[in-house]
């Protein structure tokens, strides 16, 4: 049902011909299905460019002023007026405070009730504005913190005791109610609506950090003060709901849970470490839907060719090389999704098993009792697969049953933890592998890192500089007519500048040459010199052609492929 506000901003529009009757009744319809203001469901369906024209005009008609709250700085005076509980509860953000007047942003400023209630609690004269709800909301997550008014209310909660140990008590009688759990899954709601991957829960001498990792990134959480009070609260909850030991707080634990988000199912890795002011706390988000065809990686046309023609051959080892969190196994299950067919027998050993794969037997390590990589993998082959993949090869024994297993006939995937696809090979016979067995065994090695991919609606283009004509070896060459981009930032993207990841790869793929190189103990460079000879592209040279397709910028590739230039 609309509400009196949003019936006065339709009416408001069709007077002074923004909108047509059609249209609002049209918006109307749509706001019976989505929970939203009038003036957001205009801006959905393309009937206005910008929220702002409604509330320019809405504004106008009731005679109060607009106000844009994204870029204003708002003083800690007029914060602390209204407490975080009735900001988040009204909708209610205080704007400026003077001479015993505090200003409120309110989507209505009309609404007598509302003014009163805040005027009672501040104890000033208040002067309403209009601003977007949105933008309200989005203020008052900045200024009081993700989860303040649910902090407040337990603070109030609780009866607060004159020592310091009588306050950990008191917190810690209060761990299982409703409202730590609440506190947790606004934290979570807020990471995956951020698009983070990970949410770092750090306890320090006199406050409790909380940071998303987006992007690849770590970016400061805006938390209420008071969070400092209830980090073992925190940690027991996210303890039970992981089935880990909440007694245990000296030895590192590692969990997992489950949970459903906007109707995506997400599967929650839950690590704790010991530290000397308490339990650091990571939590990875990862769906267990999402899975990327091959196509979806960032692979160029070539290199989804070649992968193509290496998934169809019936042996042999294809590692995936990089540093941890490079999208290695992201690429991994794509290509396993590839192959995953009804006449095919695939087992997997992992740790942990981050996506679940339908037809796929999978494996998760436990080396507690003795289950890992190399005794896993014996036991895989009892099991008559055609495709295995080894979550990691670690260790000398796991890599040697691992060529065995590609010898015999099976196509096995796995990965490594080294800086480019040629020093995969150093990094095997580092292990103890004979060259004859890598040369023999494996078909290709890809290396890959994960850059950040440039905001469509704020990057700006820059012209080509001496700088990057040196760092990606461009002497010579002619690039007039291309437009490059750097990032800038703008509301969209968090002004980061950036908004999403795409893969950039180096196929090291084993011909003649290349094993010749191998039998005779070359070293990385060499290997890697012959392979650029023969047609390789570098990480580097595979990301200067994102960078001419426009889609990351020239730092950004520069940034994540760094160790090439050393």
């Amino acid at each position: 049902m609309k509400s009196k506000r949003d019936s006065l901003l339709g009416q408001v529009l069709v007077q002074k011909r923004i909108i047509s009757q059609d249209h609002l009744e049209e918006a109307f319809r749509e706001q019976e299905v989505i929970q939203e203001p009038l003036e957001a469901i205009l801006v959905r369906l393309n009937l206005i460019k910008s929220e702002k024209i409604c509330l320019s005009a809405l504004a106008e008609h009731l005679g109060v002023k607009y106000t844009e709250l994204k870029d204003k700085e708002i003083s800690k005076s007029a914060i602390a007026q209204i407490p975080a509980k009735f900001a988040y509860h009204y909708k209610a953000m205080p704007v400026a405070y003077e001479n015993n007047i505090l200003t409120v942003a309110l989507s209505n400023p009309l609404d007598v009730h509302i003014t009163d209630e805040l005027s009672l609690v501040s104890h000033t004269r208040i002067v309403s504005v209009l601003a977007g709800e949105k933008d309200i909301l989005e203020a008052i997550k900045k200024y009081y913190g993700v989860g303040a008014e649910t902090i407040e209310q337990m603070m109030d909660a609780v009866e607060m005791p004159k020592t310091i140990e009588s306050v950990a008590t008191n917190m810690e009688e209060i761990s299982s109610e409703a409202s730590i759990a609440k506190f947790i899954n606004q934290i979570l709601l807020e990471a995956y609506k951020d698009r983070a991957t990970d949410i770092h829960i750090e306890p320090y001498e006199e406050e409790l950090k909380i940071r998303y990792r987006i992007d690849g990134l770590l970016y400061d959480t805006k938390a209420p003060s008071n969070i400092k009070h209830f980090k073992d609260s925190i940690n027991s909850r996210i303890k039970i709901m992981s089935n880990l030991n909440i007694a245990e707080k000296r030895l590192p634990q590692d969990g997992r849970f489950n949970l459903k988000i906007g109707g995506i199912d997400l599967d929650l890795r839950v690590s704790f470490l010991p530290t000397p002011y308490g339990e650091s706390v990571v939590i990875r988000l990862l769906s267990s839907t999402k899975l990327y065809d091959i196509k979806e990686l960032g692979l160029s046309q070539e290199n989804v060719s070649a992968l193509d023609r290496l998934l169809q051959k019936p042996h042999g080892i294809i590692f995936v090389t990089g540093p941890t969190g490079s999208g290695k196994t992201t690429t991994l299950y794509s290509c396993l999704a590839r192959v995953n067919r009804e006449d095919k027998k695939i087992i997997t050993i992992e740790d942990p098993i981050e996506y679940q794969l339908k037809g796929v037997t999978q494996i998760q390590v436990h080396p507690q009792i003795g289950l890992n990589f190399a005794a896993g993998l014996r036991s895989m082959l009892r099991h008559d697969p055609d495709i295995m993949m080894v979550g990691e090869v670690r260790d000398l024994e796991t890599a040697e049953i691992t060529i065995q297993v590609a010898l015999t006939g099976h196509l096995v995937f796995s990965t490594l933890h080294t800086n480019d696809a040629a020093s995969a090979v150093a990094r095997l016979i580092d292990m103890g592998v004979e060259p004859y067995l890598v040369s023999s065994a494996v078909q290709c090695f890809v290396a890959q890192r994960l850059v950040r991919l440039l905001c469509p609606q704020c990057k700006r283009p820059v012209e080509l500089t001496g700088d990057i004509v040196k760092e990606f070896d461009l002497k010579g060459k002619d690039f007039s007519g291309i437009t490059m981009y750097e990032a800038q930032g703008c509301e969209g993207c968090k002004f980061t500048g950036y908004r999403g990841r795409e893969g950039i790869y180096e196929f090291l793929v084993l011909h003649d040459d290349v094993r010749d190189l191998i039998l005779s103990r070359a070293t990385a460079m060499q290997i890697k010199n012959k392979a650029v000879q023969k047609g390789m592209s570098t990480l580097r040279q595979d990301g200067w052609q994102k960078v001419l397709r426009g889609i990351t910028s020239p730092s950004e590739v520069i940034r994540v492929t760094q160790e090439e230039a050393e």
